[in-house]
């Protein structure tokens, strides 16, 4: 695939996929209730509307609000910048899929910095699956975007691993 395709995809895939993260908190703003929940799938998916201050599961939660800004908005937009710089410069010899790891990464990140700049630190949270008691955390769409683009550069480096092992024992 050719280097500007590769740039152009990422761009486009990462607009779109910051603009669903947006949509999809806005509609859960406007269409759910704080602290009730509405139940799919005989309670698997649940939607609920929270406003989130801290990192996964409220984790940093009490920070101050001045450290919270730095470490969860500032920091995290400084390597979101490393991340897109290390893409675009790579562009050329990186696989599709790795590429679109790294765009998924970048675009949820950035879909949760806009909330934390835009609204105070708050990050609208509002879905969570799960069976009986075992249920994740209340999470969005950026947030499935970063974790698909985890798993996806995991599943890269475990395909590619062993072919690499298997090439270096061949020279």
């Amino acid at each position: 695939m050719k280097i500007r395709i590769k740039i152009l995809l990422f761009c486009v895939l990462s607009i779109i996929f910051i603009g669903c993260d947006q949509v999809t908190k806005d509609i859960a703003k406007h269409n759910l209730v704080e602290g009730m929940y509405t139940s799919y799938l005989h309670d698997t998916v649940r939607l609920i509307y929270v406003q989130n201050t801290g990192a996964a599961l409220n984790f940093a939660d009490n920070l101050p609000p001045r450290l919270s800004f730095w470490l969860l908005s500032i920091f995290p937009l400084v390597i979101l910048c490393y991340l897109f710089y290390y893409a675009m410069r790579n562009a050329r010899t990186m696989e599709p899929i790795k590429m679109l790891s790294f765009c998924l990464i970048f675009a949820g990140g950035i879909g949760n910095i806009i909330d934390r700049i835009l609204f105070d630190r708050h990050v609208t949270d509002f879905m969570n699956i799960g069976f009986g008691n075992i249920r994740t955390g209340i999470f969005n769409f950026a947030d499935v975007c970063v974790t698909s683009g985890v798993i996806g550069l995991l599943l890269t480096r475990l395909i590619t691993y062993p072919k690499e092992k298997s090439d270096a024992k061949s020279v």
